[in-house]
């Protein structure tokens, strides 16, 4: 890649509170509903997170759907339930800001700014983000090549924001066994080409919760700096995205078993 680039290559630890993700630091961990869908909802699955281990809050209030008829989110209402929850354990949050007539409030609310697969080609929402003070979760496009990647990352710094973490969720290949194909070599590829902290989302790049565990093991080895995973207090219920939740016990055995590994 031989364009002119703000992102050298060199390692940057991104501060989210009094978390430093990226770096020497240990791996952090992401987890929550998909959607936020009731107050009790997400305030019954972060009690349940914050008893295992959690280091940020995850819940979606907008949600870019590819059905107009399913659960779009709650909106403004439910990043008011979802910053509740992060206060009552006392855990930043991450939400996904999907336009720009939202940005004022999800800055007010959220600690992290996700911008979500469907808009890493939204390069006019991508120069919004550069312009303010708040860490910015970028995830792949479902179809982006690395350099397409990179120069979506490139206009967040661009424009005055370089608190980037990275986000590899899978990309859309010819294999539909899995929800979407988990591109692990992206994680030392994108650490190499930016230097930036990269977090590995093995729910959406599975579909398949029996796979989030191996390829969780896979992500950490190769170098992630944290993992993104979805948990719901009863996935059989959830409006969204229930067959690749866990529940808070899977939740439970998942991180005592990441935790018996040396990566």
């Amino acid at each position: 890649m031989k364009d002119k680039r703000i992102l050298t290559g060199k390692q940057i630890a991104v501060k989210v509170g009094t978390l430093n993700i990226g770096g020497d630091n240990p791996s952090i961990m992401i987890a929550g509903p998909c959607a936020v869908e009731s107050r009790q909802q997400v305030i019954d699955t972060a009690l349940a997170l914050k008893e295992v281990g959690v280091d940020v809050l995850r819940g979606g209030v907008f949600k870019p759907r590819t059905s107009p008829y399913t659960f779009q989110g709650m909106g403004l209402k439910g990043l008011e339930y979802l910053k509740e929850a992060g206060e009552k354990i006392n855990t930043p949050i991450i939400t996904e800001l999907m336009d720009e007539k939202n940005l004022d409030a999800v800055v007010e609310y959220s600690d992290i700014i996700q911008i979500g697969s469907r808009n890493m080609y939204n390069y006019s929402l991508l120069k919004e983000v550069g312009g303010i003070n708040k860490p910015i979760l970028l995830k792949r496009g479902m179809s982006a090549s690395i350099k397409e990647w990179v120069m979506a990352a490139e206009y967040i710094a661009a424009y005055g924001n370089n608190n980037i973490i990275l986000c590899e969720r899978g990309i859309r290949t010819f294999e539909v066994y899995t929800r979407n194909t988990l591109d692990l070599a992206a994680v030392p590829i994108m650490k190499s080409e930016t230097g930036l902290p990269i977090i590995v989302d093995p729910s959406h790049g599975t579909g398949r919760k029996e796979l989030i565990m191996p390829m969780a093991k896979g992500a950490l080895a190769c170098g992630a700096d944290g993992l993104m995973v979805e948990v719901h207090i009863d996935p059989t219920e959830a409006l969204s995205d229930g067959q690749q939740s866990l529940n808070p016990k899977e939740y439970k055995k998942m991180i005592l078993e990441l935790n018996r590994c040396s990566f």
